[in-house]
């Protein structure tokens, strides 16, 4: 009987996607973004959050492209702002006064210079929304494990199913809790899959180069038109800017 933690997985490599754990990963993103817009922004221990971590760039520029939540995400830069600037000018503050002990006063000012950097590389690394997807990536490929070793429908699905190459790493380091003669099966469905998607983008790759040759204009396209795009999700599993649609603008 499917459990409620299969359905996402179920749905996900029922879909007609290039890869399911893109899938997965997309929707929580969604999910998290909503997140951290909606009420939860106004709660004491979200805000102890995002103060302490703000977002990364990526998420950032999501975050200011939604609909909603201008007012939420205003709050959140504001209360952020403080804290780091309570922080980081504080540190500055203390390392660059000319009095005893500070940025350039004796033979560790080099030291000192670092720490100051890795302060603030620390502050603009951290994202929760990047932390928390990972933990459900980290979920999903649990649930994958266990679904491809007890259900046998959920197995076929998964050997017809080619993921990117950043999510097989994914799944292949999960695959690290498997006995070894089941992780021989599951790797070798993964093989199978990859070598077919790479032959198949190769192949499309090509064509859609030789469809520069004036002697090919006439030729059909074939598959070969998003050929590029899909290369580039196959690789790099990132889909913001790699869909035919902003490709043509």
């Amino acid at each position: 009987m499917e459990k409620i933690y299969m359905i996402p997985v179920n749905d996900a490599y029922d879909s007609d996607c290039e890869c399911p754990l893109c899938t997965l990963r997309d929707n929580s993103e969604k999910n998290y973004l909503d997140y951290y817009l909606g009420p939860s922004l106004m709660e004491p221990d979200t805000r102890v959050i995002t103060n302490k971590t703000g977002f990364c760039p990526v998420h950032m520029g999501m975050l200011n492209n939604s609909e909603a939540g201008r007012l939420g995400l205003g709050l959140m830069l504001h209360t952020h702002l403080k804290d780091m600037d309570a922080e980081v000018c504080d540190t500055l503050a203390k390392s660059a006064a000319p009095s005893s002990g500070g940025l350039f006063k004796g033979k560790d000012f080099k030291a000192k210079l670092n720490q100051a950097a890795d302060l603030i590389d620390k502050r603009v690394a951290t994202c929760p929304i990047c932390d928390n997807i990972n933990e459900a990536m980290g979920h999903y490929t649990d649930v994958i494990i266990w679904m491809y070793k007890h259900d046998d429908q959920f197995k076929a699905k998964f050997k017809n199913k080619t993921c990117c190459l950043p999510h097989t790493a994914l799944l292949l380091r999960a695959a690290t809790s498997m006995s070894q003669s089941d992780a021989q099966e599951f790797v070798s469905d993964i093989q199978n899959n990859a070598a077919s998607a790479f032959k198949t983008l190769e192949d499309d790759v090509e064509w859609f180069t030789l469809k520069f040759d004036y002697r090919n204009k006439d030729k059909p396209w074939g598959n070969s038109k998003n050929a590029i795009q899909r290369s580039m999700r196959f690789l790099s599993s990132d889909r913001r800017d790699f869909d035919e649609v902003r490709s043509k603008q």
